[in-house]
């Protein structure tokens, strides 16, 4: 299987984890919420797959184009 990392768009922290590792995907789903400037932002999974990880936790400061999760395609 072929994996796919996705990345933050934006630097801020993760307000709240939506999807848990091993939940299946569909494009365009939504993985986490990012607190950014009192700005709620989703993260969306970018391909169909399974939720293999989340590298990050709720409360954590996140950088732009930060590693927060890996799909398995």
């Amino acid at each position: 299987m072929a994996t796919e990392k996705v990345r933050a768009e934006i630097t801020g922290t993760v307000w709240k984890i939506v999807s848990q590792p091993g939940q299946q995907l569909a494009e365009e789903d939504t993985i986490l919420i990012m607190e950014s400037m009192k700005m709620e932002i989703p993260v969306i999974a970018p391909v169909k797959g399974t939720l293999a990880s989340l590298l990050v936790k709720e409360g954590q400061e996140v950088s732009e184009g930060q590693d927060v999760a890996v799909i398995e395609t």
